[in-house]
């Protein structure tokens, strides 16, 4: 899961294999696979960098033993 931040300043955790598009309009808008669509501080690029990371940290789990 990534951590986001609303527009309200809400702190929510988010499982990133739900996202179906990201916008940057002046606001940053997150689109889901359900069409749900919330409204969040971080940029697109940040989020971008949250998915690697999160991602990068299940592989790395995997390959452990």
């Amino acid at each position: 899961m990534i951590e986001l931040t609303t527009i309200s300043g809400t702190k929510f955790f988010l499982n990133p294999d739900l996202i179906y598009r990201i916008e940057q309009t002046p606001d940053t808008v997150v689109t889901l696979t359900t069409e749900k669509i919330i409204l969040v501080q971080e940029s697109a690029e940040q989020i971008n960098h949250l998915i690697i990371a999160y991602r990068r940290e299940i592989f790395a789990k995997l390959f452990e033993h």
